[in-house]
């Protein structure tokens, strides 16, 4: 079960053992979410979607009666323009066997988690995945729920079932985890400057810095 290998270097994260799903990020769900401001969580599940890309991290788009509640937002879609996503109408993404067959052909223990909303469709499948032998972590803000409460209740219950609750820009900075893996910095770097809020506000300031001449340089 995932409530083994909690501590220790092996329980972060790494691009070669990661894998990610992104589950219903629709208008409909994204109409009744009151956890977060929603753009908030569309600028953090973007960033995520284009994070997993910069590091090749295989990543599995998900829609519940898309007919009906809409779409993949476009933000997601655009990362992954040639995925369509996969459909279902289990409201339990993990019942999909299609899912489920799509992230065990990756042959990867440590499946990364979000979705709308908190309480139903990222709860359910993470907690039957970590108690499928998975290594399960629900980044909890690019997820929301239609109420604070409900949100959180959710996150406390994945919590008591082995799930390790995580933020976007973890994930992103334990994929990186060394400043000298020169060959996904570019990416991280764009992804955080693209979505990190105040950090790629201050990176491109620093950038600024960089560039400017000094008195010294006329």
């Amino acid at each position: 079960m995932s409530t083994e290998n909690k501590a220790g270097l092996g329980a972060l994260l790494t691009p070669e053992e990661s894998v990610v799903v992104l589950i219903d990020h629709q208008p409909f769900q994204v109409a009744n979410l009151h956890s977060h401001e929603p753009t908030m969580i569309i600028n953090n599940v973007v960033g995520l979607a284009k994070a997993a890309k910069a590091f090749d991290v295989p990543t599995i788009l998900t829609t519940v009666l898309e007919e009906r509640g809409g779409l993949l937002i476009q933000g997601v879609q655009d990362v992954f323009p040639e995925q369509k996503p996969i459909n279902r109408t289990f409201i339990n993404t993990w019942q999909d066997e299609r899912v489920v067959d799509a992230v065990n052909a990756t042959g990867r223990k440590k499946l990364i988690l979000a979705g709308l909303w908190t309480e139903i469709c990222l709860a359910m499948p993470a907690i039957q995945a970590a108690g499928e032998g998975f290594e399960v972590f629900a980044v909890t803000d690019a997820s929301g729920g239609v109420s604070k409460e409900a949100h959180d209740m959710a996150v406390q219950r994945m919590i008591q079932a082995g799930v390790t609750p995580i933020t976007w820009m973890a994930v992103m900075a334990e994929w990186q985890r060394d400043w000298a893996r020169e060959k996904t910095i570019s990416g991280t770097v764009e992804v955080q400057a693209q979505h990190g809020g105040a950090s790629g506000v201050a990176f491109a300031w620093e950038q600024q810095f960089l560039a400017t001449p000094t008195g010294n340089d006329a």
